[in-house]
């Protein structure tokens, strides 16, 4: 009887030596600028919008304040315009959010390209509660694949997945404050490790940082913001206590169950959108914006802070800490949450920004317990909530500290054990994916 071994894995040394290497090296950096700057574009487009229908609209046709019950026909279309594109274009608006990031199943065709940036477009710029995160990544691995298949028909399917990573490396370069950390996100979605990491990690970086001087360049020309996360603000810097690392088990546990309970809603929801998606989506971005109002009512804080991802409220959040009681600070987590799993069901965004802020804003709710302090408290909410929204406890764990910047170091003990906690326990839980089919 004979056998047949497993092919050799490649040796990183040679290949890196290769001229083929060297060759995807400088294609990296070139695919770099124009990803980069389409993706700088696509999120000015979205701000742009955002602020053309919530800010300047309304003032030009309603004296006095904005009433609480503007972004419920914006909410409604929003609704009707994503399901209208992700039924009638190819590539069906890209993956669902509901499942989280969807590793394996490579780049988007070029032909699935225009519905996947409509489905954001219109989700993210109308009010809908996710990020631009994951519609990034995935029109950058896209448009590099396509590049590369243009270029040369028969390149190597690991030449494409290359190329497709750099290209996903620069769409979000900065977004996440860091190019490293856009990059580690991208590593730990898709698993790299071994030779493999090596390989790809090289011109992902590269593309990463043209990317990310591209967006500098951009801003510093256009002055239309960076749309970089990052706080303006950042709470005082505290040492590690027994009573905040005992906090963190019960933040980690809060956050784990809600992440659980958002995720299980969303994907309980999606047969009832499958089955009439332009009538359900378009409900469903009225009851967001309905959510938006209520809150608006009941608090007198801005409807806004309950729509859009996230990003650009959470500095305003941390800010202005103090000014919020916790009875609205709850509630603000609650309505958030319900418009997050709504959107997560029907609508097309990424899920890092919007599991931020709901994280967020419990840790400025939980900062007044007895031991406890804002700036531990924020990175112990941000990190549990996505690391039981996005299970990838790493990348949790940065996206808490390097928020809170020079301080962020003074926390990373009480946040490793929120996302931990976090962690261990959202894989404890039932799958929702089973449970809800």
């Amino acid at each position: 009887m004979t056998t047949t071994s497993a092919p050799a894995a490649p040796d990183p040394v040679q290949v890196i030596r290769s001229r083929g290497y060297i060759s995807a090296l400088v294609l990296a950096a070139i695919l770099g600028i124009p990803i980069s700057a389409i993706a700088y574009g696509f999120l000015a487009l979205v701000s742009q919008t955002q602020q053309l229908v919530f800010d300047d609209l309304p003032r030009q046709l309603v004296d006095g304040p904005v009433p609480a019950w503007w972004p419920v026909p914006w909410l409604a279309l929003a609704g009707l315009l994503t399901a209208l594109t992700i039924r009638f274009l190819p590539g069906n608006g890209g993956h669902s959010p509901a499942f989280g990031f969807v590793t394996g199943q490579g780049a988007p065709s070029g032909r699935d390209l225009g519905g996947v940036a409509l489905a954001a477009l219109t989700t993210l710029a109308l009010g809908a509660v996710l990020g631009p995160e994951a519609p990034l990544i995935a029109l950058g691995g896209g448009l590099a694949a396509l590049t590369v298949r243009l270029a040369k028909k028969d390149a190597p399917p690991m030449a494409q997945t290359v190329m497709a990573s750099a290209g996903s490396f620069a769409a979000i370069s900065t977004l996440l404050g860091s190019p490293i950390l856009g990059a580690f996100l991208i590593m730990e979605v898709a698993g790299i490790g071994g030779a493999t990491l090596s390989l790809v990690a090289l011109p992902g970086l590269l593309a990463s940082g043209i990317g990310a001087l591209v967006f500098v360049g951009l801003d510093s020309w256009t002055g239309l913001g960076d749309f970089s996360l990052g706080l303006t603000t950042v709470p005082p810097e505290v040492p590690p206590t027994l009573a905040t690392l005992s906090w963190a088990l019960a933040m980690g546990a809060v956050g784990a169950v809600l992440a659980w309970t958002i995720r299980s809603a969303a994907l309980s929801l999606r047969p009832l959108v499958h089955r009439n998606r332009v009538l359900v989506t378009t409900a469903f971005g009225a009851a967001i914006g309905l959510l938006a109002m209520a809150y608006q009512l009941l608090t007198d804080q801005s409807f806004t802070q309950v729509l859009f991802s996230g990003q650009d409220a959470l500095p305003t959040l941390v800010e202005n800490a103090a000014d919020y009681s916790v009875g609205v600070l709850l509630l603000l987590a609650a309505a958030k949450a319900l418009a997050y799993a709504l959107s997560l069901s029907a609508f097309r965004g990424g899920p890092v920004f919007p599991s931020m802020f709901i994280g967020a804003a419990l840790g400025v709710a939980a900062s007044g317990l007895p031991g406890m302090e804002l700036a531990p408290a924020l990175g112990m909410g941000i990190g549990a909530m996505c690391a039981g929204m996005l299970r990838l406890p790493l990348t949790s764990t940065l996206l808490a500290v390097l928020l809170l910047g020079a301080d962020g170091t003074s926390v990373t003990p009480e946040v490793v054990v929120a996302v931990a906690t976090a962690f261990v326990l959202v894989n404890v839980l039932p799958d929702p994916t089973r449970t809800t089919g």
